[in-house]
């Protein structure tokens, strides 16, 4: 994971700074779709249990032979039956061109790796006589510009999760993240450097009106209105709909929609119904599938990127089946599961493909 610092009057660049705001839009989706936002004050464990801490580039969680650091954790609020408590790395990278590389996804499994195998230590030093509470830890990639092959041959290989924001119905989401990102850039770049806030700190203020996760944080105006506004916007997010599905498959999804609330009241109605499941023709570093209810066809919208390579792994289940389309309607994503928080409860939604509505 990187490094959050302002190097000795040295300004942040650009696309850094983007990839840490929307890294805090992505917990903000995380707390929307069932997961719990961590921080060090959630472990309430004693050394040598504890697997979450704070130092000056924010949270750390431990593995089996170092501490990593991880820019957004969630935790699932229920736990699966005979399973552990599922915990979410997330990373984003906001590109404008350039694909993210295996290097990316590669540096994503050695964490997981790591933490996973400090997770089945059982601690033997004298008054450790417990084992360390155990989670399952997952990870997920976001990206503005798609994933290279080698990347999605590697997070297959690996069951990371690769979620595509480059189709069009994220450009809501990209633009209001990149011109937040370039006005507290331009801020910095005429801030003294002795007054100049570390992107920690900001990163700290936004989660307080985006996540309720208040910090004793004070910025100038010129950061905070920026801030405030990202937040606001995201709060009243009926054309910047993004929630997390997961279909019977080893990733997860990031389904966008022109209109969340429509879809949200349309499922609150019926948590479960057929959809039909075509891919469409649009500009984007990957294939965009989408999703509508099979019965009222008019009452919502969902799409979706699914990596090429994903793709083809998906067909290579099965031989038999020629046709890429049917193959991955009729199996791998014959059923998604949707979580939505409504208050403190936590809504489930099943979307569930009849081959009977194909639809080409």
């Amino acid at each position: 994971m990187r490094t959050i610092a302002v190097v000795a009057g040295k300004v942040i660049g650009k696309g850094p700074l983007r990839g840490y705001l929307l890294e805090e839009v992505l917990a903000w989706l995380l707390r929307s779709s069932g997961f719990e936002v961590l921080t060090a004050h959630d472990d309430k464990d004693k050394e040598p249990w504890k697997v979450l801490k704070e130092d000056k580039n924010g949270l750390l969680v431990r593995g089996r032979g170092a501490w990593h650091q991880v820019d957004a954790l969630g935790q699932f609020r229920y736990v699966p039956p005979f399973s552990l408590p599922v915990r979410l790395f997330v990373e984003a990278k906001y590109l404008t061109t350039t694909p993210v590389g295996l290097p990316t996804v590669r540096n994503g499994h050695g964490v997981i790796h790591d933490v996973n195998e400090g997770e089945t230590t059982t601690l033997s030093a004298p008054g450790t006589g417990r084992p360390r509470t155990r989670y399952r830890y997952t990870y997920a990639i976001y990206s503005t510009s798609g994933f290279s092959p080698e990347a999605q041959d590697y997070a297959l290989a690996h069951q990371i999760s690769l979620i595509d924001l480059s189709a069009p119905d994220f450009a809501v989401l990209r633009n209001l993240v990149k011109t937040t990102a370039d006005t507290i850039h331009a801020a910095l770049e005429v801030t003294p450097a002795a007054e100049r806030p570390k992107v920690r700190d900001i990163r700290a203020y936004l989660r307080g009106p985006l996540l309720d996760m208040y910090d004793a944080v004070e910025l100038p105006d010129t950061f905070r209105v920026p801030l405030d506004y990202l937040a606001q916007a995201l709060h009243s997010r009926s054309q910047l709909g993004l929630v997390l599905a997961f279909p019977a498959a080893p990733f997860v999804l990031g389904l966008a929609s022109d209109d969340l609330y429509a879809f949200v009241d349309y499922a609150k109605a019926h948590p479960t119904h057929a959809v039909r499941l075509r891919r469409i023709n649009q500009t984007a570093s990957h294939p965009v599938w989408e999703l509508r209810s099979a019965e009222h066809p008019e009452a919502y919208a969902l799409r979706f990127g699914l990596p090429e390579r994903v793709e083809a792994w998906i067909v290579e289940q099965d031989e038999g089946m020629p046709a890429r389309t049917r193959y991955i309607k009729r199996s791998m994503l014959s059923t998604m599961t949707l979580y939505w928080m409504d208050g403190e409860h936590a809504q489930t939604f099943q979307l569930r493909y009849e081959p009977g509505e194909l639809r080409s």
